[in-house]
């Protein structure tokens, strides 16, 4: 059951990114495949139908055993990363780094001034 479990978790969120950011249209995974091949990026086309197949035979054959599940991990984690738009990516890190420098910087601030500020009351 962990194995149906891991496939179908890991296809939906292909198939979201495929919907989302392809504008891809179909029932399954392999419509929806073919509804934006001209869109996706070439590298990838093989690793989504062994994602899709590999999603079938889970679902739809009685005592599918998954041979190799860390080939599905390694296509399914190759596929999320080239799906998600870059432009995500990078302004998330610019923020964290931001947030994180500014952290940084405040820290160095109240060490280097900390024994200058008055607390007392007036």
């Amino acid at each position: 059951m962990a194995n149906i479990e891991m496939v179908v978790t890991r296809s939906r969120r292909i198939e979201h990114l495929l919907r989302q950011h392809y504008h891809a249209e179909g029932k399954g995974l392999h419509q929806l495949i073919n509804s934006c091949e001209e869109r996706l990026p070439h590298e990838i086309l093989p690793k989504l139908r062994f994602i899709a197949s590999v999603r079938n035979k889970t679902v739809h054959e009685e005592g599918y055993q998954l041979d190799d599940k860390q080939g599905f991990l390694r296509a399914c984690h190759d596929c999320e990363k080239e799906l998600t738009p870059r432009s995500g990516r990078f302004v998330w890190s610019v923020a964290v780094l931001l947030v994180l420098g500014f952290t940084a910087l405040a820290i160095w601030f109240y060490s280097v001034h900390w024994h200058h500020i008055d607390l007392s009351p007036k």
